[in-house]
């Protein structure tokens, strides 16, 4: 019984799927559910945003590069359109709208009953009803489908964000993120939580060299966390060197 039907399947039209492709369809249902709770308007039209690992989320047999290739796909058959409306220069977070013209003409060469396919491509209001993925998680902020509890890896600029907040010097944000972005998708190693200790040790160094002026945000973060930073333990005495007094 485990693997009959006891959560809420995924559903995708034949004809859709035919005119598009299997992956396609499915994907191009999710975003059109999504587009019809949207309240994100730019240039005329609503939008939805999104990474890939939080599509993983809704999609979890599939792997990224399958739903990178998926959505560049739909891309190239010209059935959505994608931009970046980010507020943060450094975020490169897609959104993503659905071109219901061209879903339409493409409906007009498919050999299915037309009436059935005009169904889902352009009365959107009747499908949230009958759609079954409105019950998937959202995973999206403000009122598409980020929410902020997603997990701490999900969204690279927020962690960034959270530890930039502690940084001494905020001189360099923007190659400060690059350079982060590269060391987490490159280090399988390390983590963010390793990055925020080097950044604690290396305040705890500047505060007792009060001489040392905090790095670029750049320079550090581009390799210079992993600076040894020796600090030392204000619970001994100092050391006296012999034949001088104190």
């Amino acid at each position: 019984m485990g693997l009959l039907i006891q959560e809420p399947p995924l559903q995708v039209l034949p004809s859709l799927a035919k005119a598009i492709g299997l992956n396609e369809a499915i994907v191009l249902q999710q975003i059109h559910y999504w587009l019809q709770k949207s309240s994100n308007i730019e240039v005329g039209h609503k939008w939805i945003y999104n990474t890939y690992n939080a599509w993983q989320k809704q999609f979890p047999f599939w792997s990224i590069p399958t739903i990178r290739r998926t959505i560049t796909s739909l891309e190239k058959q010209g059935v959505i359109v994608t931009g970046n409306f980010n507020k943060a220069g450094f975020d490169n977070t897609k959104w993503y709208r659905i071109d219901y013209q061209k879903l339409e003409s493409m409906s007009r060469r498919c050999d299915q009953n037309d009436q059935t396919m005009r169904s889902i491509w352009t009365d959107g209001a009747d499908q949230n009803d009958q759609t079954n993925t409105n019950r998937l998680p959202e995973t999206t902020t403000e009122t598409t489908i980020k929410t902020s509890s997603d997990k701490p890896d999900d969204h690279l600029s927020e962690n960034f964000e959270a530890i930039w907040k502690e940084y001494p010097n905020k001189a360099g944000k923007k190659e400060a993120f690059r350079h982060y972005k590269k060391w987490r998708k490159e280090s399988k190693e390390h983590t963010d939580e390793y990055l925020m200790a080097k950044l604690k040790a290396y305040k705890q160094d500047l505060a007792v060299n009060a001489w040392k002026k905090p790095m670029n945000g750049s320079t550090w973060f581009n390799g210079r966390f992993n600076d040894e930073y020796t600090v030392p333990d204000m619970n001994q005495p100092p050391i006296r060197a012999k034949g001088y007094q104190f």
